[in-house]
C-alpha cells in the first residue's frame, strides 16, 4: 500500500510538473498585451499604468525567467494574488470549488446508481429488443455535448414544470436543503447523462464476457436461475473492468463541470477560470488549472485503490 501512494505521489508531481509547464506558455502566446487586457480592453489605460503593470507582473521578463520565479514562488506556498480581488488566488479557488466539488460527486454518484443496473439489464436481454433500444439511447448520450444537453434540459424543464428554478442563485445547503438539492438536480443531471451512458455500455460488455466464462456455466450447472446468476455472479467480477473505466469518468466528470457551471450560472471553478482566462488573470489561471490537474490525479488514485479492493473480492466470488 505504502509503495502505491508513494508511486501516485510521484505521478502527480510529474504531471502536475508538466501540465505547468504547458500552461504558463499556452496562456503566454495567447494574442495580445496582457497588461492591456488586465487594465481593461477599451484601451482606456494609459501606456505608463501598462508598463508599470508589466513590471510589476514580471512580463518584461524572459519567459524561463518568469516560469522560474513561478515556481520558486510556489514551492513557498505563494500562488499568486489575484488581480481582480488582490487577494492570493488559492482564497478564490477554495470558495468556488466546493461548488463544483459537489457537482462531480453528485453526477458520479447518479451515474453510478444508474448505469450498473443499466449495463447489467441490457446484458440479461441481450439481443432483445429492450436491449437494441438501450443501445441506441446510451450511443446518443455518449454523443450528446455537456452545452446543448443542458440548454435542452432547462428549456424543456421550465415548459414541463414552470415553477421549478433552473437559474439564479443557489441556496446554501444547510440553510435549505430542498432548494439547494432543486437547484443541483439539472446541472448533475446534464454531467451525469454521458457519463451513465458510457459506464452502461461498458458494463453490459463486461458483463456479456463474464458470463461466458467457466464458472458462470459451472453456476448453471449447479441449477442457479439465470437471474441469479447474472446479478450474483457475474455482476460482481464486472465490477473490475467497470471500476476501471469509473476513474476515468470521474476525472473528466470534474473538468467536465466547469462547462456546466457556464450553462447553469453557478458559480463555481469553472465559471471561475473562463473569467481569468478572458482578463489574462495568469495566476488565477495557473493555479485553478494544476488544483485541476491535481483533483484528476488524486480521483484517479482513489478508484485505482477501490479497484484493488473489488480485485481481491471478485476474485474470491469467481
Amino acid at each position: 500500500m505504502l509503495k502505491m501512494i508513494l508511486k501516485r505521489l510521484l505521478d502527480l508531481a510529474i504531471v502536475l510538473l508538466g501540465v505547468s509547464v504547458l500552461v504558463f506558455l499556452m496562456i503566454r502566446l495567447i494574442p495580445g498585451d496582457a497588461a492591456q487586457v488586465m487594465l481593461g480592453a477599451s484601451g482606456d489605460a494609459g501606456e505608463e499604468q501598462v508598463r508599470q503593470l508589466r513590471e510589476k507582473l514580471g512580463l518584461n521578463d524572459a519567459l524561463l525567467v518568469q516560469y522560474g520565479r513561478w515556481m520558486a514562488a510556489m514551492a513557498q506556498g505563494d500562488f499568486g494574488v489575484s488581480i481582480w480581488t488582490g487577494k492570493p488566488v488559492i482564497e478564490d479557488i477554495g470558495q468556488r470549488i466546493g461548488v463544483t466539488a459537489e457537482l462531480t460527486f453528485l453526477s458520479l454518484v447518479l451515474a453510478v446508481l444508474l448505469s450498473i443496473p443499466a449495463g447489467a439489464l441490457m446484458a440479461y436481454f441481450r439481443g432483445s429488443i429492450s436491449d437494441v433500444v438501450m443501445r441506441v439511447v446510451t450511443i446518443t448520450g455518449v454523443t450528446m455535448p455537456s452545452f446543448w444537453l443542458g440548454a435542452l434540459l432547462i428549456f424543456g424543464w421550465a415548459a414541463w414544470f414552470p415553477g421549478w428554478q433552473t437559474l439564479g442563485s443557489i441556496p446554501p445547503l444547510a440553510e435549505d436543503p430542498l432548494a439547494h438539492l432543486q437547484r443541483m438536480f439539472l446541472p448533475t443531471l446534464t454531467c451525469a447523462l454521458p457519463v451513465i451512458a458510457s459506464l452502461a455500455r461498458i458494463m453490459r460488455s463486461a458483463m456479456i464476457d463474464a458470463l461466458g466464462q467457466d464458472y458462470i456455466r459451472t453456476a448453471r450447472s449447479k441449477g442457479l436461475g439465470e437471474w441469479t446468476v447474472t446479478f450474483k455472479h457475474a455482476l460482481r467480477n464486472s465490477l473490475i473492468p467497470y471500476v476501471t473505466a469509473l476513474g476515468i469518468m470521474a476525472g473528466y466528470l470534474f473538468s467536465g463541470a466547469i462547462v456546466v457551471e457556464q450553462v447553469y450560472a453557478i458559480p463555481g471553478l469553472g465559471r471561475l477560470m473562463l473569467g481569468a482566462i478572458a482578463d489574462r488573470n495568469y495566476p488565477l489561471i495557473q493555479t485553478s488549472i494544476l488544483v485541476v490537474t491535481c483533483a484528476f490525479v488524486i480521483i484517479n488514485a482513489v478508484i485505482d485503490l477501490l479497484y484493488r479492493v473489488i480485485d481481491k473480492r471478485a476474485g474470491v466470488a469467481a
